[in-house]
């Protein structure tokens, strides 16, 4: 068969419609100021969220002598997380992982409830984002003033207020990344040696990446971390139902849209104020949308312009899908006005709090509370770890009897020095000897710890050659206090030959 041709549909003098593009430039988003009562619930949280940041390296908390006194610290060199009276060691890195978890079934049962409320309020890059444009509004005015001063062409007016933005970002994202390194350093001992150039290279280097990302992010970036970078509003949707708590425009009210003296007018009046404050740059109007940050900005410039009209608030309000849909089949067969307004709002039914979804949350954070909170309390102080020498497995003795070695560490988590005799329980007749260690009145070897350290011990075991024993013995170490009890346990096994 012959090679089939596709045919040529270009057709002589005709313009061919150039392909869509793949990319789509930035368009940049000017918002505008706005006050409320949005807007100073976001300023208080804000200001929170910052003095917390900022503040919280500076407090101290004594532990001793030769402690680290700073209350909250990563302490990298030592091995050590300390939180107030709380000291974690590295072998207990379960317990962030359960903080971790806590963290995001918290998250996840907010959203189920108040829709995208840690994105609209408390995401770093949301309060960042909004103290940077404070500081731009500040030097270069309003949305209007902002967008004409893009416009102009270069002059020394455009330069003074682009150069003082730019000049306080930069020192705010400098704080910001120099803060940073305070979780993991000393704040007291490192500030003058930071300054002085005496930190190390490290210190510099994540100093320099908090405070690139930061001045990148929250000054330029801006909503397209939140619309391009950021994963959570593509999974959001499996966190809400149509019980959440969701910024939403009341089309049933405001539609039909237009002027003010139109006829068979809805409330909206067409005017633009949520979009000209939504810093991601939608219109909350267009429905539910994945760039909106559930901020809420919108409602108070809506709330603004119908209080000013005479009219009722709430146009725009935090609402349920569930009411919206009740208060739309209510109010539709009403023309608009203050009757279809009244029934839409009565259609409408309270927050229910508890759901299956809800209930689902609030056990699994119960869940891990208590077992964190359990593990917590059993949380032992002395910790014993045993390991069996496998170069050889074991030593056959001149005499006839068979050795085995183990290395001990034995973990103190707190303050003081404590000694605790060892038991080997196994098959009678074996042998116990600890290199270095002295023998109590009993003839046990005693174990010394080293405060809020680890101490190494050198042990060997010893089957004499009148004692028969298969291959593989299992062995417990135990250690005993000064009251008889038992402190810590740890299992392994005593290998020797084939019989």
């Amino acid at each position: 068969m012959g090679e089939v041709k596709s045919a040529d549909r270009t057709q002589p003098g005709v313009a061919q419609a150039s392909p869509a593009p793949l990319y789509a430039n930035r368009q940049k988003v000017y918002p505008k100021a706005v006050k409320g009562p949005v807007r100073r619930a976001k300023w208080l949280i804000l200001a929170l969220c910052l003095l917390l940041y900022y503040a919280v390296p500076l407090i101290r908390w004594d532990r001793g002598p030769d402690l680290p006194d700073q209350a909250v610290l990563v302490d990298i060199g030592n091995a050590r997380l300390f939180f107030f009276w709380i000291e974690i060691w590295p072998q207990e890195v379960y317990y962030l992982t359960g903080l971790l978890v806590l963290g995001a079934i918290g998250l996840f049962a907010a959203t189920s409830l108040f829709g995208r409320v840690w994105c609209g309020f408390a995401c770093p890059q949301t309060v960042w984002t909004d103290l940077f444009m404070w500081v731009e509004r500040r030097v270069q005015g309003d949305r209007n003033a902002r967008m004409k001063l893009d416009l102009q062409p270069w002059s020394a007016e455009w330069l003074g207020k682009k150069a003082i933005t730019h000049a306080v970002w930069l020192g705010i994202a400098m704080a910001t990344g120099g803060a940073w390194i305070m979780y993991f350093n000393d704040a007291l001992e490192m500030t003058p040696r930071f300054l002085t150039g005496r930190a190390s290279l490290e210190v510099y280097v994540f100093f320099g990446l908090f405070t690139a990302t930061t001045y990148v992010l929250a000054g330029w970036a801006r909503e397209q971390v939140c619309t391009y970078m950021c994963p959570w509003p593509r999974f959001q949707a499996a966190m809400l139902d149509e019980n959440s708590l969701v910024v939403t425009y009341r089309d049933w009210r405001g539609e039909p849209r237009g002027k003010l003296k139109g006829e068979g007018r809805g409330d909206c009046v067409d005017c633009m104020a949520c979009v000209h404050v939504c810093p991601t740059g939608i219109d909350i109007r267009d429905g539910q949308q994945m760039e909106c940050i559930g901020c809420g900005l919108c409602i108070d410039a809506c709330d603004d312009v119908m209080g000013r009209l005479g009219r009722q608030k709430g146009l725009i309000a935090f609402e349920t899908l569930t009411n919206l849909a009740a208060a739309e089949a209510a109010a539709k067969p009403l023309p608009p006005g203050p009757a279809r307004q009244a029934c839409g709002m009565q259609a409408r039914t309270p927050l229910k709090v508890v759901r299956p979804r809800t209930l689902l949350y609030a056990a699994v954070l119960g869940l891990v509370v208590a077992v964190m909170g359990g593990s917590w309390l059993l949380r032992q102080t002395t910790s014993l770890s045993v390991l069996r020498d496998r170069a050889p497995n074991f030593v056959r003795l001149s005499d006839g009897g068979v050795r085995n070695g183990y290395a001990l560490k034995l973990g103190d988590k707190t303050r003081d020095v404590e000694r605790y005799a060892l038991v080997l329980d196994g098959p009678a007749g074996l042998q116990l000897v600890v290199q270095d260690a002295t023998p109590d009145a009993a003839g046990r070897p005693v174990l010394t710890t080293r405060p809020d350290g680890i101490s190494q011990w050198r042990a060997l075991v010893t089957a004499p050659p009148a004692l028969k024993l298969p291959e593989n013995v299992p062995v417990t170490f135990k250690l005993i206090g000064a009251d008889g009890r038992t402190a810590v346990s740890t299992a392994s096994v005593f290998l020797g030959p084939k019989p």
